[in-house]
C-alpha cells in the first residue's frame, strides 16, 4: 500500500521529484556531477513535473536512502555484506529487490579490496609489482590513499609511477582481469564489455594534491627533467605552497582566518621573503609583528616540519576552493581569484 504512490512512475520523474525534494543547494550539488544531456532530461521533468503529493515526496526519498545505503553496504565489504545487513534492516523481500534494482547499474571499482586497507599494507604488498601495475591499481584508490602510497616508494619509482599514471588512458576489462587474478584473485567484481577509463593527469593531480610535500617536490623534479611536457601539464592543475604569492590579498585573508599562526610561523620559516612580505601586508600590524617574533624565538627548524606546516597551508587553501570561496587560476586562466 505504502508503495503505490509512486507506482509506475517513470524513473526521470522519480529523480525530478528527488532533486525538487532535496532543496536548490543539494540539488546544485548534484547537478555539477550530471552531464550535459543528463542536464537537460532532469531540468525538462522538473520545468513539467506535476503536483506530488507529500506521500511520494517521502517515497522518493526514502528510496534513495535506501539505494545508497545499500551501495555503501556493496562498497564496504561486497554484495554478501549488503544483502545481511539489507535483510536484517528491512527483511528478505525487500533487500533482494533492493539489490537486484542496483546491482545491475552498480560496478565494484577495480582493487576495491584495496581501498579498504592502510596504505603501509598495501604498500608491503605491491612493492614488488612492476611500475606499470602499481599505476594502475593507484588510479583506482582514492586519492588520499594513492598518496601515501606512492610517498612510501623509493624516490625514483615515485616518478616513474606518476608518469605510468598520467600517460594511462584506457585499459580492457580482460587485462584488469588478470592483474587481479595475479594478485590472488582479491577482488569480485563485474565489468563490462567496453573500454574503461582508468589513469590520466587529473588522476595524477589528485594524487599528488594529497601527497607530502617532499614526496610532490621529488616527483615534480624527476618529471621536469625527464618529460617536462607532463611536468608543465601537471604542474596547471596543482597549487603549492609557493603559488600563494598569486592569490589575491582578499582571498588570503580570507585564508588567514582559517590557519593557525602557530602553523603559518613554521610555514613561512621556508618562504621567500616576497611571499613572506605579502602574508605580512595582510595582517594587521600587531599580528604581522607577533608572527615575526614567533619566527626568530624558533630557530633554526627542520625542513620536513615547514615542509609539513606548508602542506596544511595549501590544505587550507585548497579545501576554500572546494566550497566556493576562493578561485585558484589554473595555468592559462587570465583570472587568478574572484
Amino acid at each position: 500500500m505504502a508503495k503505490s504512490g509512486t507506482k509506475g512512475m517513470p524513473g526521470k520523474e522519480k529523480i525530478a521529484i528527488l532533486m525538487v525534494a532535496l532543496g536548490n543547494e543539494i540539488a546544485a550539488e548534484v547537478y555539477k556531477r550530471m552531464d550535459d544531456t543528463t542536464i537537460e532530461i532532469v531540468t525538462l521533468e522538473i520545468a513539467n513535473l506535476r503536483k506530488v503529493t507529500p506521500e511520494q515526496r517521502l517515497i522518493v526519498l526514502k528510496d534513495a536512502q535506501e539505494v545508497l545505503l545499500a551501495r555503501e553496504y556493496m562498497a564496504r565489504g561486497g554484495v554478501d555484506y549488503a544483502r545481511d545487513i539489507l535483510e536484517r534492516a528491512l527483511g528478505p523481500e525487500r533487500a533482494h529487490n533492493l539489490l537486484t534494482r542496483i546491482t545491475a547499474s552498480l560496478q565494484v571499482r577495480p582493487f576495491d579490496f584495496m581501498r579498504h586497507t592502510d596504505a603501509q599494507q598495501v604498500l608491503g604488498f605491491i612493492q614488488g609489482e612492476h611500475p606499470q601495475t602499481i599505476a594502475l591499481i593507484m588510479s583506482y584508490l582514492e586519492p588520499a590513499q594513492a598518496a601515501g602510497i606512492i610517498g612510501g616508494l623509493p624516490a625514483t619509482m615515485q616518478a616513474e609511477v606518476a608518469k605510468r599514471i598520467a600517460r594511462m588512458d584506457r585499459i580492457t576489462p580482460e587485462v584488469l582481469r588478470e592483474v587481479e587474478r595475479v594478485l590472488e584473485r582479491k577482488l569480485s567484481t563485474v565489468m563490462g564489455q567496453d573500454f574503461t577509463l582508468a589513469g590520466g593527469i587529473d588522476a595524477i593531480v589528485n594524487i599528488i594534491n594529497n601527497a607530502d610535500r617532499g614526496t610532490e617536490r621529488n616527483i615534480m623534479e624527476h618529471l621536469e627533467e625527464n618529460d617536462p611536457e607532463l611536468a608543465e601539464e601537471i604542474k596547471r592543475r596543482l597549487f603549492v605552497f609557493e603559488d600563494i604569492i598569486k592569490l589575491d590579498d582578499r582571498s588570503l585573508q580570507r585564508v588567514l582566518r582559517e590557519v593557525e599562526m602557530k602553523e603559518l610561523s613554521l610555514a613561512l620559516k621556508g618562504a621567500t621573503e616576497e611571499l613572506r612580505a605579502k602574508f605580512f601586508k595582510n595582517m594587521s600590524k600587531r599580528a604581522s609583528e607577533m608572527l615575526k617574533e614567533d619566527m626568530d624565538y624558533m630557530g633554526p627548524v627542520r625542513v620536513k616540519d615547514v615542509e609539513e606546516s606548508q602542506q596544511k597551508v595549501v590544505n587550507v587553501i585548497r579545501a576554500l576552493e572546494d566550497v566556493g570561496e576562493i578561485v585558484i587560476s589554473r595555468g592559462g586562466e587570465e583570472d587568478l581569484v574572484v
